[in-house]
């Protein structure tokens, strides 16, 4: 098999707005991945815009966050992804078998500007699905 018939593996992260959890997680990914991830991210009910504070925060790191727009999550973006990776979206996010799922508890960043403080992620964990 050629390297270009091989199939990257592929993340979607996904919280509800798009805005902010999930656009930084994505954005962490594709830099630190280095084009070897597939990452996508979605919001079950995506905002408007990016949250600018995080935009802020990203580029005080050197990651170009300022192109993202919120994208609504899919049924295909979930079904394309090996891992799907939620933020606080709950039962709004579809499942599939077969599909990895782990449940990133982070707090919601919106209207918190930027502020230095402990990072409130705790280490994943497999989503509960029944």
């Amino acid at each position: 098999m050629s390297a270009e018939t091989v199939k990257k593996p592929s993340v979607l992260f996904v919280c509800v707005h798009n805005a902010g959890r999930s656009q930084m997680a994505a954005a962490f990914l594709t830099t630190l991945g280095e084009g070897r991830i597939e990452v996508r991210s979605a919001g079950s009910q995506p905002a408007d815009k990016v949250n600018p504070a995080a935009v802020e925060a990203m580029a005080e790191l050197g990651i170009d966050m300022s192109a993202e727009i919120p994208k609504i999550l899919t049924t295909e973006a979930v079904k394309e992804s090996d891992v799907v990776i939620t933020m606080g979206c709950g039962d709004e996010c579809p499942y599939f078998p077969g599909k990895r799922y782990e449940d990133w508890v982070l707090e919601d960043p919106a209207g918190q500007g930027l502020k230095p403080s402990a990072p409130s992620a705790t280490r994943s964990r497999p989503a509960s699905r029944t």
